[in-house]
């Protein structure tokens, strides 16, 4: 019953069937109250979205697993202490971090989101040691801008340290296997030779003795149903020397790869039986007493009938058996074809399995050719490992060189991916976001657009997008984005700055910080929209929350720059920032355009002036720069300058929610300063 339970409950979770796997394993645990069973409740809560429930079953549970699974409770529900004493206790502080590479993982990005920049990184390093696949790892270790070169972190030497590791799981693996069937064998070879029915009580019998191991218990039932894996222990004696001398190996079968690649451990499938074959096969086992010699493996011609090894004569005593009918299920039927693909069984088993016979098979001995073959899957798991180093080595070093904002040489290294890689949505994603970096817009936005249209259900990076239409001011698109976004999943973060995004694109700063809100409150691990609550709460003037905003994306990520830009607007420290930015990057217009802005929070106009005359050599068809320009000869005074900027920047077609405030702005140029409204709306330009 608790084997049956249990893999029902694996059943369900394998298919999705999550709500039911909880209610099997509910009545699983309340009979059978092993904590093995518990944490098997825990994964199916955690799957079904209930990690308080977990949490609440697993607390005080000692084993690896165990404290893995609450851990994982804890983290999920913010608990990062709770998660941290359970992964490494305080008072065993020898004790191992339970669940090897996914457990170090783990407390890594605990550490992370604790400001122990230092601890996580040696925990995502300790990771990846354990677990070279382990692509989260790295990609933690580019974040917090300590990661090592990729082609160091997934080096041949790497790859050949994993290569060693699969290879001995797989034999190790092989070895059970093998050790499983000898067991079952030994117990059915005693009783060969009696009636079905008594064979089928020894299967009872077996199943019962072993029935504290599953996968013993299912390898016995698979054999009860007619899959008889275990026939190779008939060892056959070898020929004599005067029936091997001048005998020439048949011709193999042209299919008989299909059982050669049987090697690796896997049941070979039954061959399918074509009539012509099938009436020979019949004829050979009806005149010779059920003696396996197949029309399918030897050439047939007029004048030879092929030759009859010790091994086949062997089959024939064993064949000749009546109760061989026991695995074809028809009793004394001999026109049965389950017989006939019992025949075949027998020799694929034969063929595939270790025998101490010295017959040669197209020039070989049995052993050659199995060593062979492992050989050959051997070569095979290198090339695949080496391939995939390659790969991971590539797009490993591509996402470092961006999360350090070399932007230029990340899209280098990203456009020597092979075609069917670098049109993925993850990579396109990447390069629309080092675009973006540059401020190229233009083709961040192709970047993404491809990104959406190739693969419409991946919300990473979506937010982003939405910033870049926002700064292409695509109004329209960017509302399609969004409105496509929330009907994927409404419960994304991303969807949400999205929509904040378009109404902050019209002006609605209020309607646009609920949004951006929203998407703190589906994920507070998302530093990009506590800065666009930041950027909102600035323009609403209320600078204290943004702040905390601001403070608040540092916490989850203390190299978000946009977070680190908010913090130091309108200071004197900001200003050393920007020269910084300009130095790095003297084209880009960006930087100079904030520093005009934080010189004119400081009331150094001329100053700004300056700077934004600068601006117009690099980017002259800037509507806002001279929106700007405008705003600051009005505070000087120098109004016909102030209403020709105005003009200019209303020439150069800026967006409909800033035309509405220039034009705004240009009528009240003239007007006193004691008949300006205080809450003005150029204040916004």
């Amino acid at each position: 019953m608790e084997t049956l339970m249990v893999d029902r409950v694996h059943g369900s979770l394998r298919l999705f069937m999550h709500r039911n796997a909880v209610f099997l394993c509910e009545r699983l645990c309340a009979q059978f109250p092993a904590e093995t069973n518990v944490q098997l409740l825990a994964t199916c809560y955690l799957h079904n979205n209930q990690p308080y429930a977990a949490y609440h079953i697993l607390k005080g549970k000692k084993l690896p697993e165990s404290r893995y699974l609450f851990a994982m409770s804890c983290f999920r529900m913010n608990l990062l202490r709770e998660a941290e004493e359970a992964l490494c206790p305080v008072n065993e502080p020898s004790i191992e971090v339970p669940s090897g590479a996914t457990g170090h993982y783990l407390l890594g990005v605990i550490y992370r989101y604790t400001g122990r920049v230092e601890a996580a990184a040696e925990q995502f390093v300790q990771a990846l040691t354990l677990d070279p696949l382990l692509w989260a790892a790295y990609e933690e270790l580019c974040i917090l801008g300590v990661a090592e070169d990729a082609n160091e972190c997934f080096s041949e030497a790497t790859a050949l340290r994993l290569q060693q590791e699969l290879t001995s799981t797989s034999n190790v693996e092989k070895s059970n296997f093998v050790n499983e069937n000898r067991f079952l064998s030994s117990n059915v070879s005693a009783s060969f030779g009696d009636s079905p029915k008594q064979i089928k009580q020894l299967h009872a019998n077996t199943t019962a003795e072993v029935s504290g191991y599953p996968h013993v218990k299912s390898t016995a039932l698979h054999m009860q149903n007619g899959a008889p894996s275990n026939l190779s222990q008939f060892d056959t004696p070898s020929p004599t020397s005067t029936q091997a001398s001048g005998i020439a190996p048949p011709p193999l079968f042209r299919n008989m790869h299909a059982y050669q690649n049987t090697a690796g451990g896997n049941a070979p499938s039954k061959p399918k039986v074509n009539a012509p074959n099938l009436t020979l096969r019949r004829k050979y086992i009806d005149e010779a007493g059920l003696k396996k010699v197949s029309g399918r493996l030897f050439n047939q011609s007029s004048d030879s009938v092929p030759r009859r090894s010790a091994r086949l004569s062997r089959d024939t005593t064993i064949n000749s058996n009546s109760n061989i009918s026991q695995f074809g299920g028809n009793g004394t039927d001999h026109s049965s074809g389950n017989r006939y693909h019992v025949v075949d069984e027998m020799w694929t088993d034969n063929v595939t399995s270790t025998s101490s016979s010295t017959s040669i098979v197209d020039g070989r001995y049995p052993e050659q050719e199995k060593s062979e073959r492992v050989l050959s899957q051997d070569s095979k798991l290198a090339i695949g490992i080496r391939e995939l180093m390659a790969l991971l080595r590539t797009l490993g070093e591509g996402y470092r060189l961006s999360c350090l904002f070399k932007c230029q040489e990340a899209l280098e290294v990203y456009r020597k991916l092979p075609e069917a890689q670098f049109n993925t949505g993850w990579v396109l994603c990447q390069v629309g976001k080092t675009h973006f970096e540059l401020v190229n817009y233009l083709e961040a936005d192709h970047f993404f657009e491809l990104a959406h249209r190739l693969s419409p259900c991946t919300l990473e990076g979506m937010d982003i997008y939405s910033t870049v239409l926002y700064h292409l001011n695509e109004e329209m698109r960017l509302s399609y984005l969004a409105q496509d976004l929330v009907s994927i999943d409404r419960l994304s973060p991303q969807a949400w700055c999205a929509v904040g995004n378009c109404f902050a694109l019209r002006k609605d700063h209020e309607t646009a910080l609920k949004n951006f809100q929203r998407a703190v409150q589906l994920d507070s691990r998302v530093a990009y929209a506590h800065t666009l609550c930041g950027h909102e709460y600035s323009a609403l003037e209320d600078y204290e929350n943004s702040i905390k905003l601001y403070r608040s994306a540092l916490q989850v990520d203390e190299r978000h720059y946009n977070a680190w830009y908010g913090l130091g607007v309108r200071n004197e420290e900001a200003l050393e920032m920007m020269e910084k930015a300009i130095f790095a990057d003297k084209k880009n217009p960006l930087p100079k355009y904030q520093k005009a802005l934080i010189l004119l929070g400081l009331q150094k106009y001329p100053d700004a002036l300056d700077e934004l005359e600068r601006l117009k050599e690099i980017a002259p068809h800037e509507s806002s720069m001279y929106a700007l320009m405008g705003k600051i000869y009005k505070q000087l005074n120098i109004l016909d300058k102030a209403v020709f900027c105005f003009g200019i920047a209303l020439d150069l077609k800026p967006p409909a929610a800033d035309v509405a405030i220039i034009k705004s702005a240009m009528e009240k140029v003239h007007l006193p300063d004691e008949l300006m409204d205080d809450d003005d709306d150029d204040d916004e330009i």
